[in-house]
């Protein structure tokens, strides 16, 4: 540990190989993993649960109370999981009495002045760009990609693979596998090289789009949309994972795009 300017306090569990730069503050009841860099000026807060192999650029502030006027001091967590990048001047809240924690996944990069409030589980490989804010209570499945100043409202959840355009509002869910932009935030297609690049063959990207476009391309409202895919379409891993996030789904999934008939 290389901390002769940096403040831990003494019921905080550090792994030996930790580095820790100076002008840092760890607080009490935090626990950070092996192989973690902490760079200066970065303050970790109480209930923070840090993996191995982190890096943590300076000026971010991790588990820090929730911004939620319910919140009364409930002891709630951070967890951070292995592998995982947050850049500099990042916020991440912990969570409430209604989920009890705030988690990023593993393998996650959280770029530059992103926020990530109270109660948001966010999945594994999923990159964040500069200034994407999230609301609390959010879900974000496995690799997903949000483009920079992405803003997601509270509840909304985001499915695996899914890709989030630059500057987008997010007010409803966004399905797995597709890319979402414009005003208001509609359907633009599947994240096809995000899945090639991930090893989704080609028959299984075709799937893919032959369900979104029963469901975003052929003039049905959602019910008869997820009636006729399950009618229609072959049960696979894909398919039943698309019509569970659509049944699913609490504030509704977005719409498509205006003209795509």
């Amino acid at each position: 540990m290389n901390q002769p300017l940096a403040y831990v306090h003494p019921g905080a569990k550090i792994a030996k190989n930790v580095v820790i730069e100076p002008f840092s503050t760890i607080h009490n009841d935090v626990i950070i993993g092996e192989g973690t860099w902490i760079g200066s000026n970065v303050t970790i807060m109480e209930g923070a649960r840090i993996g191995k192999n982190c890096n943590i650029f300076p000026g971010a502030v991790i588990s820090a109370i929730p911004q939620d006027k319910k919140f009364n001091d409930e002891e709630t967590t951070t967890e951070i999981g292995d592998n995982t990048t947050i850049r500099e001047c990042v916020t991440i809240n912990r969570g409430t009495k209604d989920r009890m924690r705030t988690v990023i996944g593993k393998n996650c990069w959280i770029m530059a002045y992103c926020h990530i409030a109270h109660d948001c589980i966010v999945g594994d490989n999923c990159i964040f760009s500069n200034n994407s804010t999230l609301a609390g209570h959010v879900n974000v499945g496995d690799y997903v990609i949000l483009a920079g100043m992405t803003a997601i409202q509270q509840f909304c959840s985001i499915g695996n693979h899914a890709f989030v355009t630059g500057g987008s509002l997010v007010r409803k869910d966004v399905p797995p596998f597709v890319k979402a932009g414009r005003e208001p935030l509609s359907y633009v297609g599947i994240n096809s090289i995000g899945l090639r690049r991930r090893g989704f063959n080609t028959e299984k990207i075709r799937e893919i789009q032959d369900i979104f476009r029963i469901l975003y391309q052929k003039n049905y409202n959602n019910s008869q949309a997820v009636a006729i895919i399950e009618a229609e379409m072959q049960a696979t891993a894909e398919r039943d994972e698309i019509l569970e996030f659509i049944k699913n789904s609490q504030r509704g999934i977005m719409k498509g795009y205006i003209g795509s008939n």
